[in-house]
């Protein structure tokens, strides 16, 4: 046994590698020969009598692998080519142009993020972001956060705390990666309360369970699932006339949501925030980087007493949106202001784009690759999707 740990390299030896070498000369010298000496100490450790001892450039060339796969840029560009247009794996909506530049252009210099250049005071950095989901909604205000999972949690944390929330049974739903309502609302402070069935509820339901306790009404749009037959919902607007009778804030968490009119695209009926509005949510969670089109997100709209209320919480600072997506997302709400989304937002794009615009575009894919022995490649009919917990069930000639 000692002859075979005897075979194992030495530290030196293994510094003295060329590809050992290369790689103190590209990174630090101090973390590759850590490297080496933990990569020698688990050979050490395995090594039994059978065990055949690696070479020293078999060492070189693990540790070379181990490298240059765990240390370069990532994450890495890939081709999306599983006719999923929001998909959640692959990053979700891809950013426009204009996007990635404003991005890039907010994180190379200096900026105006919290200052108000004319008086020289400190400001805020949602005032901009603010008005504009202002101007495209109705809402009264606006706030962003991280993602649309903290933008509830901070508005439960700041308007039902310590309360009581009614859900509708079919709503208490999980959203993905064991991100459930319910959990939510227990780390928010707040109590869960389901009303109705699985299937049918009506806004009785959510007026027999109000008590001095009540917080909020919520409601969360179902959007990675659907369930048909006999069925029934109680609509936002019902829900508002209930707490504004009532003197209960109602929530809507629409999840994706969609600025434009999705059914002018063939497809189903997605939520719109600015219909929540209107219907008179006092406030409306939505998601930044899913049929918006732009960076993740979660935005908040609403009336402008519980927006300020959100804003003030301690929350709003551990949940506060960088300045590389702020920019990103602004000049994404930009695009709609200007109704120029089909020609710079990528997934609109996509989502707009003819059978015929895909098939010449796999044409011209198809031109560029040859078959070999291996696998033959053809443009056939199929169909695509939405993904991203966007639309449930529809489907688009692809």
């Amino acid at each position: 046994m000692q002859e075979k740990l005897r075979q194992i390299p030495s530290v030196s030896s293994m510094l003295m590698n060329t590809r050992i070498s290369n790689l103190v000369d590209e990174f630090s010298s101090e973390v590759i020969t850590k490297i080496v000496q933990n990569t020698l100490s688990e050979i050490r450790s395995t090594t039994n009598c059978t065990s055949e001892i690696p070479t020293i450039s078999e060492i070189a060339d693990q540790i070379s692998d181990h490298v240059h796969t765990n240390w370069s840029n990532w994450p890495r560009n890939v081709i999306n080519a599983t006719g999923v247009v929001i998909h959640t794996n692959l990053g979700r909506a891809p950013l426009s142009l204009e996007s990635m530049k404003a991005a890039t252009d907010s994180s190379k210099s200096y900026s105006d993020l919290e200052l108000e250049l004319i008086s020289g005071k400190r400001g805020s950095r949602q005032v901009r972001v603010s008005k504009l989901l202002s101007a495209l909604t109705g809402a009264e205000a606006g706030l962003v956060v991280n993602n649309n999972a903290a933008a509830l949690m901070l508005g439960l944390s700041a308007l039902a705390l310590e309360k009581e929330v009614i859900v509708s049974r079919s709503e208490a739903v999980e959203i993905g990666g064991g991100f459930r309502i319910p959990d939510v609302l227990k780390q928010s402070g707040a109590t869960l309360v389901e009303v109705g069935t699985t299937n049918r509820t009506y806004v009785e339901d959510y007026e027999r369970e109000i008590t001095e306790e009540t917080g909020a009404i919520l409601s969360i749009h179902a959007s990675n699932f659907k369930i048909i037959g006999f069925t029934s919902t109680t609509s936002i607007s019902d829900l508002s006339n209930l707490g504004a009778r009532r003197g209960i804030p109602v929530l809507h968490d629409v999840g994706s949501g969609s600025l434009l009119d999705t059914t002018k695209y063939g497809l189903a009926a997605e939520p719109q925030p600015q219909a929540s509005i209107a219907a008179g949510a006092d406030l409306c969670f939505f998601s930044g980087d899913k049929l918006l089109g732009g960076p993740q997100a979660g935005i908040v709209i609403g009336r402008k007493k519980y927006i300020e209320k959100l804003s003030r919480h301690p929350l709003a600072r551990a949940f506060r949106i960088d300045k590389m997506n702020l920019a990103a997302l602004t000049a994404t709400l930009i695009h709609y202001l200007k109704e120029e989304t089909e020609a710079k937002i990528p997934v609109w794009q996509m989502i707009s784009a003819t059978s015929d615009d895909i098939r010449k575009r796999a044409s011209n894919i198809l031109n560029k690759i040859s078959s070999n022995d291996l696998y033959s490649i053809e443009v056939i009919q199929t169909k695509s999707t939405i993904g991203g917990g966007s639309l449930p069930g529809e489907t688009m000639e692809s």
